[in-house]
């Protein structure tokens, strides 16, 4: 068997997400706002009469030219997926050679470098700073010095919370030779977005998601926004029908709702300005972790003792996201939050049991 498997497979650590029942989750970055019932009936008039002998319209159309107008871009330099992660996939098994090498920061989002391993390239990091920032010099400086033929970030940042400014991510653009992908998969909840000039530049590729602000997350779409040329070849290298049909028209009836999702957009953001909030307070009553500020819908939190914060708040029923010494801490709904900040003060009157040893999850 080690001869059919390829050596790189077995090297690959596979996502785990956090599974088992616990009532209270902020650790997937989802939004805690439901869809309003009116929109529900929608769409279970859509299940009732859709046809599922058919195949999907392969270019995903109508929910295509829907998402564009959400966001002001031209659907023609727009590339549907299964979620972003089919198009991080596809670009980086499609756009380097065996060998070459794709730049990438850390901390920020590991299905970078697991598909980067899975198409062969040579994934190179640069190490952010203790603010958790990068700036776009570094990045360039290290994707000169390492040859990189690509360069993928997530803007604003997951899992720090923190972002780089439009016009620092445009000059990295101009300046690089490759190719530069901009994961905006929470740029709905900041104001730094260069999806606008993507169809101007020859190298640059944005990504957007449906899953975080606008609530879809179980639909699993994204889209790749690029100039024609680039956009093309995303076009020609994907599955015919990579979107499921009933996706498509599920996520293009929730899209003819605006308003809907920008008020949605807007509690969030309301709700992670308040979890932040608490959260520093904790911090200066108690002192042992960091608070980082934040542009998404979740709030970045560094302790010596993450672990035994993150096990503690597990036994309690809430579950966040642990990386080695940070919490990723989802914005929930009032009610959520108030659990979480609960437990959380309780963890750090105890202490936290002390210095943490254990690895991160």
């Amino acid at each position: 068997m080690s001869e059919i498997i390829p050596e790189r497979i077995g090297r690959i650590a596979p996502y785990e997400p956090v599974q088992g029942d616990y009532p209270v989750r902020l650790d997937a970055n989802e939004s805690f706002v439901g869809l309003p019932q009116s929109l529900r009936d929608e769409l279970a008039g859509i299940v009732s009469g859709f046809a599922f002998n058919r195949y999907p319209d392969p270019l995903a159309g109508e929910v295509t030219a829907l998402f564009a107008a959400y966001h002001g871009v031209d659907p023609a330099c727009l590339t549907a997926g299964n979620g972003s992660d089919e198009l991080i996939a596809l670009i980086l098994g499609s756009f380097l050679d065996r060998g070459e090498c794709v730049l990438t920061a850390s901390p920020d989002f590991s299905m970078y470098r697991f598909y980067a391993s899975l198409s062969g390239a040579r994934c190179a990091q640069i190490q952010k700073d203790e603010s958790l920032c990068v700036a776009a010099e570094a990045l360039l400086s290290a994707a000169l010095r390492e040859k990189a033929r690509l360069i993928i970030f997530s803007n604003p940042c997951n899992p720090t919370a923190q972002g780089m400014p439009a016009k620092e991510v445009l000059w990295l653009t101009d300046s690089f030779d490759g190719l530069v992908v901009v994961d905006e998969a929470y740029m709905d909840f900041w104001d730094q977005s260069v999806l606008d000039e993507a169809a101007l530049r020859p190298n640059l590729i944005v990504l957007r998601t449906c899953s975080k602000a606008l609530g879809l997350a179980s639909l699993r779409l994204g889209f790749a926004a690029a100039c024609p040329p680039l956009t093309q070849a995303l076009r020609k290298v994907k599955s015919p029908y990579n979107v499921g049909g009933l996706t498509q028209a599920m996520a293009a009836a929730v899209l003819r709702h605006p308003d809907v999702l920008r008020e949605a957009a807007a509690r969030v953001v309301a709700s992670c300005r308040s979890l932040h909030g608490a959260l520093t307070e904790l911090a200066g009553k108690y002192g042992g972790i960091r608070v980082y500020p934040t542009r998404t819908n979740f709030v970045t939190v560094a302790s010596p003792y993450a672990g035994r914060l993150y096990d503690g708040l597990l036994s309690r029923g809430i579950c966040v996201r642990r990386l080695d010494a940070l919490l990723r801490i989802t914005a929930g709904s009032e009610t959520e939050n108030a659990v979480l900040i609960s437990a959380f003060g309780e963890l750090l009157a105890q202490g936290a049991g002390g210095p943490d040893t254990t690895q991160g999850r």
